[in-house]
């Protein structure tokens, strides 16, 4: 069901897949970040890693009245502070998703499932 946002001049509607394009658009561009990863989890022990024209895959999105809750699925970068490279990502989507679009964000939630060294 998509998000209703009401104007002065009249309805917006706004699909979870746009949302979660959006979302996954917004945490690329965080240092520290190699890719998305698959929702559906490891295969074979390994991260799948996704490439941008497939971000909503690694990106669920669910509603609790009028407030967003964002789960993001990433592979971060080998030497990099995990828990920094999650927060980074975590304040850019907030940012992202509450002035762009104009949604209210409660949470943002990382799951890290991989680490993979840059080329």
């Amino acid at each position: 069901m998509p998000m209703q946002l009401a104007t002065e001049n009249g309805k917006i509607d706004v699909a979870d897949q746009v949302i979660a394009v959006i979302a996954g658009s917004a945490a690329m561009e965080c240092y520290g970040l190699v890719g998305m990863a698959s929702r559906k989890g490891l295969k074979d022990g390994i991260a799948e890693l996704l490439g941008r024209e497939n971000l909503s895959r690694g990106v669920e999105v669910r509603r609790e009245g009028e407030l967003m809750h964002l789960d993001l699925y990433v592979i971060v970068s080998y030497g990099t502070k995990i828990s920094e490279v999650a927060h980074n990502i975590q304040s850019k989507v907030k940012y992202v998703l509450e002035e762009v679009v104009g949604l209210k964000v409660d949470f943002v939630n990382i799951f890290v499932q991989g680490v993979r060294v840059m080329k």
